[in-house]
């Protein structure tokens, strides 16, 4: 497909999506799952969330098991959610998505650094204080995934990656289970800890591409 300047898809959301997948087997299967969002637009408004799967198998919430989202308006992440994150194949069947409990965001502090060392972002409310970390930081790498191999296999998905060596969830002080592993991204490895920056998720549009000519440039 003939790329183009000017994407005739439709932006359904854009921010930042970093996650932290971990593992206490490097041979099992994820023992504790996060994805935080700071959407700075989207069709259901803007907001900030983590939604933490400490139990990632079990039909329960907080505080009977470590399952929560956390955000500022609710009606976006429900969207988020429905549309993404259940069709996402890390989080595909999860029972602790159902089980979740929903918890109010009075305030989240994020603290940058060089971003190559260690970067963090600290959400409270509800009487839950969250800290995820990451450290280690790689070079950033720019990634674009066409629909048909998108996580969720509808939209198209360009952002910026940086993996981390190390990450660590710690909730009212306790650290969850399970450390950083690997895993193959689009055909390198890279470890299941990682920011993204600048992520956008567009619905693709079926258009005829517009030959560029000496009188139209592009150049902004």
């Amino acid at each position: 497909m003939t790329r183009t300047s000017v994407n005739p898809g439709r932006v359904e959301w854009s921010g930042e999506n970093p996650g932290i997948y971990l593992k206490t087997d490097t041979d099992g299967d994820y023992t504790t799952l996060a994805l935080f969002f700071r959407v700075v637009l989207s069709r259901k408004g803007r907001g900030t969330a983590a939604l933490i799967l400490g139990a990632p198998d079990k039909n329960v919430g907080w505080p009977d098991a470590p399952n929560f989202l956390i955000t500022d308006n609710q009606q976006m992440m429900r969207w988020i959610v429905d549309g993404w994150v259940t069709k996402m194949p890390t989080f595909k069947g999860r029972a602790g998505l159902s089980g979740m409990r929903w918890l109010g965001l009075d305030s989240c502090v994020r603290r940058p650094s060089d971003l190559t060392n260690h970067y963090s972002e600290v959400l409270r409310g509800s009487g839950v204080e969250l800290e995820m970390n990451w450290r280690g930081l790689g070079e950033p790498i720019p990634v674009e995934v066409t629909a048909e191999n998108s996580a969720t296999g509808e939209h198209e998905m360009y952002s910026v990656f940086q993996e981390a060596q190390q990450a660590d969830i710690i909730v009212n002080g306790t650290a969850l289970s399970g450390d950083v592993s690997g895993r193959e991204f689009f055909g390198r490895p890279m470890s299941t800890a990682f920011l993204a920056f600048s992520e956008t998720w567009v619905t693709p549009a079926t258009v005829k591409a517009v030959k560029v000519t000496p009188d139209n440039t592009g150049v902004l």
